[in-house]
């Protein structure tokens, strides 16, 4: 099991590395002087130049990228150029109000996902699997920002039971913090839980035809233990491939979410470093997302280990 898993910690610094050098090159690419656009029309080239300077930006690429990589190793990620100050003190509490939509949607994606797919498999050819596999269907096809629009008209504009946008930290004001949460949570975790929702009806259908399960009924277990304890757990493999990949496409749909509902998150500030030409923000906020992704998916990678001890032989 070490040896496995430092496969796959070796394999996922490959990917971070390339993941580094891939932005860098891109965001110097770009057309656009960020200097230029952040001194404004007004600016001289003498003041340009300048701060070009101040900035390192007047080194060649290779440099300027050893630089931001080393100063990684040391937790130091440059100075922002559009909102000048160290990007060190500008994520902390960005990633934090990113996290508290992205965890909570997560987790309701994952419980509420497993336990759709598992009743719809359950009453395979029923009115409630059908009723089941209409909705993920329908999560999966609807795109995210129109689902947002439709519960802000209805249930804040309409209704006024929740607020339009904003964010509060919970530790500020606990009842304004969770009403402000329950739209953004529940529109960036639909997709994935209609995914979540459809992969686990699969799995459960391929698992519960097998000799082993009809074994276990056979032996008269109640059908709740075969259904959770046999079934359940040998269809999880696939289940956890489809949740590592999740965690992917949430942080990616926070950049939507946070827009829609006015979020001061890592999406939002993403917008704003792209549109500036930021690249220090732009490289470590990249940098930081590919970590977490790699992070999620050698947990993945681990569990397959414990869960199916085939996989870890291979």
């Amino acid at each position: 099991m070490g040896r496995y898993i430092l496969k796959r910690i070796g394999q996922s610094i490959i990917v971070l590395v390339i993941v580094t050098v891939l932005v860098f090159l891109v965001m110097h690419m770009i057309p656009g002087n960020p200097i230029a656009i952040y001194l404004g029309e007004t600016a001289t080239p003498e003041q340009i130049e300048k701060y070009t300077r101040e900035f390192g930006l007047d080194q060649p690429l290779y440099v300027q990228y050893i630089k931001w990589v080393l100063g990684l190793f040391q937790g130091q990620m440059g100075r922002s150029i559009s909102f000048s100050m160290d990007v060190t003190q500008l994520l902390p509490q960005r990633i934090l109000t990113t996290l508290s939509v992205t965890l909570p949607a997560f987790i309701l994606a994952v419980i509420v996902g497993v336990i759709l797919g598992v009743l719809s498999a359950t009453h395979r050819g029923k009115a409630l699997d059908s009723v089941i596999s209409v909705f993920a269907n329908i999560g999966i096809a609807t795109p995210t920002f129109w689902v947002g629009i439709i519960l802000v008209y209805i249930f804040a504009l309409k209704l006024g039971w929740l607020p339009v946008q904003g964010h509060t930290a919970l530790t500020e004001d606990f009842v304004k913090g969770i009403r402000q949460l329950v739209m953004p949570v529940i529109v960036l975790s639909l997709g994935s839980m209609a995914s979540i929702t459809r992969q686990t009806r699969s799995a459960m259908l391929e698992v519960i035809s097998s000799d082993y399960i009809r074994t276990a009924r056979a032996k008269g277990l109640k059908e709740k233990t075969v259904t959770l304890r046999h079934a359940l757990r040998n269809a999880l493999v696939p289940i956890v491939t489809l949740l590592g990949m999740s965690v992917g496409g949430l942080i990616g749909g926070t950049v939507l979410i946070e827009q829609l509902f006015s979020i001061p998150g890592v999406g939002s500030l993403m917008m704003t470093a792209i549109l500036n030409k930021d690249y220090m923000v732009v490289q470590n906020v990249v940098f930081i997302i590919a970590l977490f992704v790699m992070i999620c998916n050698l947990v993945v990678d681990i569990l397959y280990g414990y869960i199916d001890p085939r996989i870890r032989v291979d």
